[in-house]
C-alpha cells in the first residue's frame, strides 16, 4: 500500500508559464523524493509599466512517502 502526500509550491519566471512550471517541478523533484505529478492550480502575471514582467505558476505536487 501506498501512501502519498501533495505539497503546494510556487515557481516563477520572466519567461513564460511553461518555463515557470517547468522550473517549479525541477526544484520539487530536488527536494522531494518520489514525485509522481503535478498539477497547475492558479497562473498569474506581475504587471509593472504596463508589460509582463513574471509569470508565476502554483503547482500542487504529489510524491510518495517512503515506509
Amino acid at each position: 500500500m501506498s501512501v502519498a502526500r501533495v505539497t503546494e509550491i510556487i515557481s516563477s519566471s520572466s519567461k513564460s508559464f511553461e518555463d515557470a512550471i517547468e522550473n517549479g517541478v525541477d526544484r520539487a523533484c530536488k527536494t522531494l523524493k518520489n514525485v509522481q505529478g503535478a498539477w497547475v492550480q492558479d497562473q498569474k502575471v506581475v504587471v509593472e509599466d504596463g508589460k509582463i514582467t513574471e509569470y508565476r505558476a502554483v503547482l500542487k505536487v504529489t510524491f510518495v512517502l517512503e515506509d
